[in-house]
């Protein structure tokens, strides 16, 4: 089957990752009577009818059944259903399928460039189709649409991960690690993935391979909210799963607020959206505490801490939280002391929030006498 496309899949290497299988040959075309705009809130383009525009795109040549089947779902995910067109290419007219979008798409008015898109998108992009096509077996479409914003999310903090500085610790090279045997990855919302590794040992010799498995998560923002002239903070009350299936009696904890790094969003805006989403606050300034794994034996969740200084002038709980997304929490703005009291009777029994008092203890001379 003859394949035109017009987006994302236009890249070369997005196609690959996600049609699998043997290379395709490619052919400039066009779509005569449609034009190309790119989607309100996203950065994917859709085409729609447009007398006497056309689109410019590449026909993919001879795609097999197993790739069709790849491609189907990667587009019927969000709709997209496939249509017979007639292209226009450099040897003539010639027939192929189409996937059209949906209707109801809305446009934000911008053009769209594949180059534009290659630059800031592809790399998280194909970080995300390998983990759909890591799936055995693969899912539906609307699981993978269901699974999408997390699988995003996960593929972008991937992305995001840099080199901090080994000044002390080992400074590796590309072959001081191999990881081999991965399988297909397990779980819904979050992701568990077993593997085998080896790895460069300390004397010099190498490991034998070592079966592993890690949670497979997302970064995170969190950020103590802090009002300098009153010396009072909030803190975020509510129930976790983590302690419950550890059997703890009170599963209610304090935590700072926190939330998702999603995709194409970086650490500091998700920390200002989380505030105004947990604790209906605006941040005035950012101040950045540390970043860090939070359990790098067993999982992949990496936390970007922030103090945010704002104004706090009430002294009461409150409840806080999006009702769409099934929080349910309470807001406990306290001073300072209170707060650091708790730390010291453990009643406060998440680490990043102990870090984070701690370090306003530090901090916090500096930061009122900034008011």
């Amino acid at each position: 089957m003859d394949i035109f496309v017009y987006g994302t899949l236009m890249s070369a290497p997005l196609f690959a990752a996600v049609a699998g299988g043997e290379s395709c040959k490619s052919t400039q075309a066009n779509l005569q009577g449609y034009a190309r705009y790119r989607m309100a809130e996203n950065v994917v383009p859709f085409i729609a009818p447009a007398p006497d525009q056309r689109v410019e795109g590449f026909i993919y040549h001879a795609v097999d059944a197993a790739q069709i089947a790849r491609l189907d779902l990667y587009e019927r995910a969000f709709g997209y259903t496939t249509q017979s067109v007639r292209v226009q290419t450099a040897q003539g007219a010639m027939s192929a399928t189409c996937y059209m979008p949906p209707a109801g798409i809305v446009a934000d008015g911008c053009d769209w460039a594949l180059a534009a898109w290659e630059d800031t998108q592809l790399a998280p992009a194909l970080l995300a189709a390998a983990e759909i096509f890591a799936h055995d077996p693969l899912p539906d479409p609307a699981a993978l649409r269901r699974m999408w914003p997390m699988i995003e999310s996960r593929a972008w903090a991937k992305h995001r991960a840099t080199a901090a500085p080994a000044t002390r610790r080992h400074n590796p090279e590309p072959q001081d690690i191999a990881v081999t045997g991965a399988r297909a990855p397990r779980g819904g919302f979050f992701r568990m993935q077993d593997f085998d590794v080896n790895h460069k040992r300390f004397d010099g010799a190498r490991s034998a391979n070592l079966h592993r498995e890690v949670f497979v998560a997302v970064d995170a923002a969190l950020v103590l909210p802090y009002d300098p002239v009153r010396d009072r903070v909030i803190l975020v009350e509510q129930i976790r799963m983590g302690p419950l299936m550890r059997q703890d009696p009170n599963p209610w904890m304090f935590e700072p607020v926190a939330g998702i790094v999603d995709a194409r969003e970086t650490p500091r805006q998700a920390a200002h959206r989380e505030a105004k989403e947990e604790a209906a606050v605006t941040l005035d300034h950012l101040e950045p505490i540390a970043e860090f794994y939070a359990s790098p034996g067993a999982s992949t969740d990496y936390f970007y801490t922030y103090l945010g200084l704002c104004d706090v002038p009430q002294a009461a709980p409150y409840l806080g939280g999006l009702a769409s997304e099934g929080e349910d929490i309470r807001l406990h703005p306290m001073d300072f002391d209170a707060a650091l009291a708790l730390v010291d009777s453990g009643e406060i029994q998440v680490g990043p929030l102990i870090l984070m008092l701690h370090w306003l203890a530090r901090h916090r001379d500096r930061l009122r006498a900034m008011t």
